[in-house]
C-alpha cells in the first residue's frame, strides 16, 4: 500500500526540491502545504509520486493554531484522495537519512504502529500554562517585548490569580510535532477537526500537543512505536547543541546522523553542497 507524505514549507525551496526527489518513488504520494504568505507557488516536480499542491493554504504562524491547522488540511487532502498505509508529515527543510525500501519495510513490519514522540506522560506546569489558560494575540507569539507581549502577559497571570482555567478534562500530551500515522489514526484526527480547533484555540504551541492527545486513549495508546524515547518515538532527529535547540545540521554531524536508527532528520540548509549531498546518499542505499 502507498505511503503519503505531508509537507509543510514556507522557504528554502531549493531544500523542498531535493526533499522530493528522496521521496520520489511510485509508492508515494507527496502533498504540499505552501504558505499563504508565499506569492507564488514554487516550481518543483516529481517523475515517479504524483505531487499535490493543496488548496486549502493557511498563514502559518510560530506557536499558534494555524500549524496544527495546516497540518490538518494536508490530512483531510490526502485521505479524501485515497488509503494510505501511513501518512508522513515533514517540513520542507527535512532529509529522510533511510531509503524508501527501508522505510517501507519497516513500516510494513510494525504495521499500525504510530510513530508519535512522546516528552512527557503526565502533566506539568509547563504544559498546564500551554493548555488550560486563555494566550491572547496568538498570531503574534513570535513577537518580543511588545503591547501584545505585554498585554497576554497579564491576562495569564489574572487568570492564574483567580484560577480560570479551561480544558479541565482534557489529558494534555506534549512531545515533537511531526510524526508518522497510521490511515484509521489519519481518518479520526481529521473526523475531530471540530474539537482541535474548540480545544486548541488560543492556546500556546498547539503543534506539539493536539495529535499527542487524541492519541493518549484506549483506542491508540498500545499502538504507540515507543512512549520512552522521543526520537525512536517520532523516527525524527531534531539537532540539539550546546543547549540550543532547532538549529541546522552541518557536516560535523554527518557520523552521527549516519548512524540513527531513525527515519528523518529535521533541518537542513543549502550552505554545504557536499555535506547534503551526502546526506541525501543515506536515502539512495539499499538498507
Amino acid at each position: 500500500m502507498k505511503h503519503a507524505y505531508l509537507i509543510l514549507a514556507h522557504n528554502a525551496f531549493d531544500m523542498l526540491q531535493l526533499l522530493i526527489d528522496c521521496l520520489d518513488d511510485s509508492r508515494n504520494d507527496i502533498f504540499l502545504h505552501i504558505d499563504k504568505k508565499v506569492a507564488t507557488l514554487p516550481q518543483v516536480h516529481a517523475s515517479k509520486s504524483e505531487l499535490f499542491f493543496i488548496d486549502e493554504r493557511m498563514d502559518v504562524r510560530w506557536g499558534d493554531l494555524s500549524m496544527v491547522e495546516a497540518e490538518v488540511a494536508l490530512l483531510k487532502a490526502a485521505v479524501e484522495h485515497g488509503t494510505y498505509q501511513y501518512y508522513h508529515f515533514l517540513s520542507g527543510v527535512d532529509l529522510p537519512l533511510k531509503s524508501q525500501d527501508y522505510i517501507h519495510d519497516f513500516c510494513d513490519r510494525n504495521d499500525g504502529k504510530l510513530f508519535i514522540g512522546y516528552a512527557l506522560t503526565e502533566m506539568t506546569p509547563m504544559l498546564s500554562r500551554r493548555m488550560q489558560y486563555w494566550h491572547l494575540f496568538p498570531r503574534h507569539f513570535s513577537k518580543k517585548r511588545t503591547v501584545y507581549s505585554m498585554v497576554r502577559a497579564l491576562f495569564l497571570r489574572f487568570q492564574m490569580a483567580l484560577g480560570l482555567r479551561r480544558n479541565r478534562k482534557v489529558d494534555f500530551k506534549k512531545g515533537t510535532q511531526f510524526v508518522s500515522i497510521p490511515d484509521d489514526f489519519a481518518r479520526y484526527v481529521v473526523s475531530r477537526r471540530a474539537w482541535i480547533k474548540a480545544t486548541f484555540t488560543h492556546t500556546f504551541i498547539p503543534d506539539e500537543s493536539a495529535f499527542h492527545t487524541l492519541a493518549w486513549t484506549p483506542d491508540f495508546k498500545d499502538r504507540l512505536f515507543s512512549t520512552t524515547s522521543e526520537q525512536l518515538g517520532s523516527m525524527r532527529v531534531l539537532c540539539w547543541r550546546e543547549g540550543a535547540r532547532d538549529i541546522d545540521w552541518d557536516a560535523n554531524d554527518y557520523d552521527f546522523l549516519a548512524a540513527s536508527p531513525v527515519f528523518f532528520a529535521r533541518r537542513f540548509n543549502s550552505s554545504d553542497p557536499a555535506f547534503i549531498q551526502r546526506i541525501v546518499a543515506l536515502s539512495q542505499n539499499k538498507q
